[in-house]
């Protein structure tokens, strides 16, 4: 398969590798000279530095022939959620594509398949996500990802394209939830991080993570989800992976706020993108838009944007009156 990867970031770099194990890839580069970084180097070493770039993977920073390498094949879209918009709009007629990004869009609070809905309606769509860092795919250690969309045969392509020895790759036709999960986790390992950070132990991270994946599927059935979905791969184990794992970059600001560091300070300590910092207000709109209860997603606001510490949001949490599990 010709398969055209849109995005040089550590996971666009990653699965650029896994499919470049089977199939005819390219990686694209927005930065021209990252991608003649690459090609000389033959690693991504501002992303993923540990990683050999093999040599039949190809590396441009021409979106025209990235875009033609993949026209009969599948196209891959591995930029932030922020991208996401510009690269559905160029998508070429009949293209088949999946993206990558996990998240709300900042200005509109949309998810991937309503961008999709309004940008390119008869494009053959769907969203590829699950339990994953992008550096243990690019060492080949054992990942388990879910393809989403209403078109099944892509989803079929999805398979065929990144499955195999060390990647399995399941399918699912609830592309709502698929999103949702991505989405919501990374402000629930914001939320964890937090709780760790101020030694809480271990009882508090299984409640927050249970309580998490509650305020989850609550979102996800107001859209549109099938509750199912969240206790699979893109909702409960994509949870415990970025609310425990230690390469989560949404657990290490959580981590670093309970220390007593600002968000800018935990930010650039950081040195990339932590996708529940901007997930996390467009998360508490949309779900007041919908009178989803929501409140680990509004005590992680508070923090982020000062209005709380770490300890004061612990507190009004707590004092919150008991309730039904549901």
């Amino acid at each position: 398969m010709r398969i055209a990867v849109l995005g040089a970031g550590a996971w666009g770099t990653a699965m650029a590798l896994a499919a470049a194990a089977r199939h005819d890839v390219v990686l694209w580069a927005r930065d021209p000279a990252q991608a003649q970084r690459m090609q000389e180097l033959r690693c991504n070493d501002r992303y993923l530095p540990e990683a050999a770039l093999p040599e039949g993977l190809q590396i441009t920073a021409d979106h025209v022939v990235a875009l033609a390498h993949a026209r009969d094949g599948l196209i891959v879209i591995g930029t932030p959620m922020s991208g996401l918009r510009g690269e559905l709009a160029a998508l070429p007629a009949g293209a088949r594509a999946l993206w990558l990004c996990k998240g709300f869009e900042k200005d509109t609070g949309a998810l991937g398949h309503e961008i999709a809905r309004e940008i390119a309606p008869q494009a053959r769509v769907g969203v590829l996500s699950g339990p994953s860092f992008a550096l243990e795919v690019a060492r080949g250690q054992p990942t388990a990802l879910v393809a989403a969309s209403t078109d099944a045969p892509l989803s079929a392509c999805a398979v065929e394209a990144f499955h195999g020895d060390a990647l399995r790759v399941y399918t699912s036709n609830d592309p709502v939830g698929v999103e949702v999960g991505g989405a919501v986790k990374n402000v629930m390992a914001i939320a964890t991080g937090i709780a760790d950070g101020l030694g809480l132990g271990q009882n508090a991270r299984a409640a927050l993570v249970t309580r998490g994946l509650a305020e989850m599927t609550r979102l996800g059935l107001a859209l549109g989800a099938r509750a199912e979905t969240f206790m699979g791969l893109s909702g409960l184990g994509d949870l415990v992976l970025t609310a425990t794992g230690d390469l989560s970059r949404n657990r290490r600001v959580g981590l670093m706020l309970a220390e007593g560091r600002s968000l800018g300070a935990a930010l650039a300590a950081l040195g990339h993108v932590a996708e529940g910092v901007y997930t996390a207000p467009t998360l508490q709109r949309r779900a007041r838009e919908l009178a989803v209860d929501m409140p680990i997603t509004d005590a992680v606001v508070a923090v982020l944007a000062g209005a709380l510490t770490p300890a004061q949001a612990l507190r009004q949490l707590m004092a919150r009156e008991s309730r039904p599990e549901s």
